[in-house]
C-alpha cells in the first residue's frame, strides 16, 4: 500500500522558515516525479513546486520563487520543501504528491499525502 506522510508544518511568524518533508513508502519512487501543492481556506488547491525523478527538472510557482526550494533524496524516498521568508499568504495545508512526468498539474499525480498545516502569523 502506497503511503505519503508529510511532516514539518506548524506555526511560524512572517519572515520565518519551515522545512516540510514527505516520506513515501509502499514502492520505489525514484522513477517518479514528486511535488508539493497547497490549499488555503476557501481557495482551490494550487501548485507550489515539483521535481523530476533525478532532480534534473524543477518547477516552482512564481508566487514562491526565490523563497521556496524543493529537493529529494531517492535513497530515502523523501521529498523536501524548504520554505524561507514566509508570508501570511503562504498559510495553507500543504500536500505532497507523487506521479508521472514532472508537472504543475495536480491531475498528473497518482498518490497524495493527507497534508500538513502551515500557518504564518504576523
Amino acid at each position: 500500500q502506497v503511503q505519503l506522510v508529510e511532516s514539518g508544518g506548524g506555526l511560524v511568524q512572517a519572515g520565518g522558515s519551515l522545512r516540510l518533508s514527505c516520506a513515501a513508502s509502499g514502492r520505489t519512487f525514484s522513477s517518479l516525479a514528486m511535488g508539493w501543492f497547497r490549499q488555503a481556506p476557501g481557495k482551490e488547491r494550487e501548485f507550489v513546486a515539483a521535481i523530476g525523478r533525478i532532480g534534473g527538472s524543477i518547477y516552482v510557482a512564481d508566487s514562491v520563487k526565490g523563497r521556496f526550494t524543493i529537493s529529494r533524496d531517492n535513497a530515502k524516498n523523501t521529498v523536501y520543501l524548504q520554505m524561507n521568508s514566509l508570508k501570511l499568504e503562504d498559510t495553507a495545508v500543504y500536500y505532497c504528491a507523487v506521479g508521472g512526468p514532472v508537472s504543475r498539474v495536480a491531475g498528473q499525480y497518482d498518490y497524495w499525502g493527507h497534508g500538513t498545516q502551515v500557518t504564518v502569523s504576523s
